[in-house]
């Protein structure tokens, strides 16, 4: 029978396994059990993380790649402000139900207007990179991480914005307004021309 070294005897207690598992095995003060805690890390200590050191006032924080990820918006804008379909009403079914015409809807503007919107996401994200990547190597430490900019546009520049505002006081949080500028505008537009549609929809049903 193995005992935990010891002058005498010990006591029922978690001692380390004497097969040297690394973990505590229990001894019931006669005998080993066999029954098993978590493992031992003794001496051992978490990594620091290394803090954020400010950047000098002559660093720039802004650069090309972030303001076009925060104009690429306005692209699909422009498309969808070309995109007037003639809206028109079909009957269909036995029971003469108005509905309407899909090839009214769905015309090359259209089109483009739904690829521009895969287009700027993925510019967004090839830009995020770049912007990331010019980051690092302007002295930011652990740049907002361009990833996220898969999740949304906006939270990469947020993130960004917040992160260089912590090592460059004072500095940083424009692309955020610029940002909000352009999702307002965004919001004024697509409100505008839905309202032009539903009343082009409207005049159509009450001609019929």
């Amino acid at each position: 029978m193995t005992v935990p070294p010891s002058t005498s005897t010990p006591g029922p207690g978690w001692y380390p396994d004497p097969a040297g598992s690394g973990r505590l095995q229990w001894w019931n003060g006669t005998a080993w059990t066999g029954q098993f805690n978590a493992p031992q890390f003794q001496g051992q200590t978490p990594r620091p993380v290394e803090p954020r050191r400010r950047i000098s006032d002559r660093t720039p924080v802004y650069n090309a790649y972030v303001w076009t990820i925060v104009a690429l918006p306005l692209v699909p804008l422009i498309l969808l402000m070309f995109w007037n379909p003639a809206i028109r009403l079909r009957t269909v079914g036995a029971r003469q139900v108005q509905t309407v015409d899909p090839a009214s809807i769905f015309t090359t503007p259209y089109f483009l207007l739904v690829a521009s919107g895969f287009l700027v996401y993925g510019v967004s994200a090839l830009l995020a990179y770049l912007d990331w990547d010019k980051l690092r190597k302007d002295g930011v430490v652990r740049p907002f991480h361009w990833a996220w900019v898969f999740l949304s546009r906006e939270v990469y520049v947020i993130g960004r914005s917040v992160i260089v505002h912590e090592v460059a006081p004072r500095r940083g949080l424009a692309p955020v307004w610029a940002t909000i500028g352009v999702t307002v505008l965004a919001v004024v537009l697509v409100g505008f021309k839905m309202s032009s549609l539903v009343a082009t929809l409207a005049n159509q049903a009450a001609s019929i």
